[in-house]
C-alpha cells in the first residue's frame, strides 16, 4: 500500500517543495540549476559532452562523445543527429557513428568538413573537449544482417564512416592484432574504397590493417592515380560481384550508377546517403510567411537557407532531406525539390495545406508558408 504524504492545506508535500524551489531559484527552474551541474543525467535532455577530438585528416575528424544517461546504443552503420550551438544558433546534422558499442559508454561521429559547411568546419576545426551538444537517439537502416556472410562495401569519401563501424564492430583491434570473433569468422568481405587521393583517405590505415590481418580484402581506388571510378569496372575489381551483398555510401552520383549497375545486373543493392544531390534550378518566386515576412528567391536556394538569412527564425534539423527537422505547411504556391526536381504545389479548396521540407525545397513560383 503506498501513501501519500500531505500537508494542512492538503496539497502534497513534493508539490509544495517544488513550488518553494522554484521560488527561490526564480528566473530559473529547478531542472534550469540540475542542467548546470549534471547536464548529462538520466530524465534530462540528452546531451553529450566532447571528451576528444582527433584529427583524421586536414579537413576530418574524430569526435568523441559522453553521451547522457538516457543513451539507447545504436547499431553499427546507424547515424545520430546532433545540435551544437554555432554563432549564437543551434544547427543539427546527421552524422554516422564509427563504432559499436564500446565498453566505456563513449560514443564517436567522425565530420569532414565541406565547403561552407557551417557545422562541419566547426566541428572539425573549433570543436573543444568540454563542449556540450544536444543529441537524438541513433537512427537508420544501413545496417548488416545476418543472413548474408558474402558482402561487398562500395565507400567515397565520408561514405566510409558507417561502414568503418561495422568492421570495428566485426573485427576488434587490440594491441596483439585484429580479432576474429565468432560472429565474423566466417564472413567474406571485400571494400572497394574511393577517394580523392590516398592522403584524403579517411580510415585508411584502419582499412590497411584489417586487409593486412585476412579480415577483408581491400580495392582502393584514388582519382589522381587511377581515375574517377567507371562502376562497370566493378566486374573487373570483384570477379565474384553476383555473389555478394553490395552495401554503398557515397555521392549521389556514385549510388545512382550504382543503382543503374546493379539493376540491371539483377542484383541487390542497399545505400546510405546523406548529402542531398541537387538538380538544375528553375524559376524561383516570392515567398511570404504568416509573420507577415515576403521574400523574393531564387530557385536554387533553399527556402530555409533564404529565410534564416532575412533573419526569419525556423526550424531545421539535418538540412539534408532526412530527419523532417524543418518541415512547415504550404498554403499555397509552388515548390522544387532540389534534389530531384520534383515539383509540388498546394491549391486553396482542392489540395489543402501540405507539408514541405524546407531545407531541400526551393520556390517554384509564389507560394504562401503558415509559420
Amino acid at each position: 500500500m503506498s501513501m501519500t504524504l500531505m500537508t494542512g492545506s492538503g496539497a502534497p508535500l513534493r508539490s509544495r517543495l517544488t513550488r518553494l524551489a522554484e521560488t527561490v531559484t526564480t528566473p530559473l527552474v529547478p531542472a534550469d540549476i540540475f542542467d548546470i551541474f549534471a547536464p548529462l543525467r538520466a530524465g534530462a535532455d540528452l546531451r553529450g559532452r566532447i571528451e576528444e577530438v582527433r584529427a583524421e585528416t586536414p579537413d576530418a575528424a574524430t569526435i568523441v562523445i559522453r553521451p547522457g544517461a538516457d543513451w539507447a546504443g545504436h547499431v553499427p552503420g546507424q547515424y545520430l543527429r546532433i545540435g551544437i550551438d554555432v554563432d549564437g544558433v543551434r544547427e543539427w546534422r546527421a552524422y554516422s557513428l564509427t563504432h559499436g558499442p564500446r565498453a566505456d559508454g563513449r560514443i564517436s561521429i567522425t565530420v569532414k568538413a565541406v565547403p561552407d559547411g557551417k557545422v562541419s568546419n566547426h566541428l572539425v576545426h573549433e570543436a573543444v573537449p568540454g563542449t556540450l551538444v544536444h543529441l537524438e537517439q541513433a537512427a537508420g537502416d544501413f545496417v548488416l544482417r545476418s543472413d548474408h556472410d558474402r558482402l561487398l562495401f562500395v565507400t567515397a569519401g565520408s561514405g566510409i564512416t558507417p561502414v568503418i563501424g561495422m568492421l570495428r564492430n566485426l573485427f576488434p583491434s587490440t594491441d596483439t592484432g585484429v580479432l576474429r570473433l565468432d560472429r565474423s569468422k566466417d564472413l567474406d568481405i571485400v571494400v572497394v574504397h574511393i577517394a580523392p587521393t590516398e592522403p584524403d583517405s579517411i580510415f585508411l590505415r584502419d582499412l590497411q590493417s584489417l586487409d593486412a590481418a585476412g579480415a577483408i580484402t581491400l580495392v582502393a581506388r584514388y582519382d589522381d592515380v587511377h581515375g574517377v571510378l567507371d562502376v562497370d569496372q566493378l566486374d573487373d575489381l570483384v570477379p565474384d560481384l553476383a555473389q555478394r551483398r553490395t552495401l554503398a555510401c557515397g555521392p549521389a552520383g556514385l549510388l545512382d550508377a550504382l543503382a543503374v549497375h546493379h539493376d540491371r545486373a539483377g542484383l541487390e543493392l542497399v545505400t546510405e546517403q546523406f548529402r542531398t544531390a541537387r538538380v538544375e534550378p528553375g524559376d524561383g518566386g516570392s515567398v511570404a510567411f504568416a509573420n507577415g515576412t515576403a521574400l523574393e528567391l531564387d530557385g536554387a536556394t533553399p527556402i530555409l537557407d533564404a529565410a534564416e538569412a532575412a533573419g526569419v527564425l525556423m526550424p531545421s534539423g539535418c538540412r539534408m532531406g532526412i530527419c523532417m527537422g524543418c518541415v512547415l505547411p504550404m498554403t499555397e504556391g509552388s515548390v522544387r525539390d532540389l534534389r530531384n526536381g520534383q515539383i509540388t504545389t498546394a491549391v486553396p479548396g482542392e489540395t489543402g495545406v501540405i507539408k514541405i521540407q524546407t531545407c531541400i525545397n526551393a520556390a517554384a513560383g509564389a507560394c504562401h508558408i503558415d509559420h
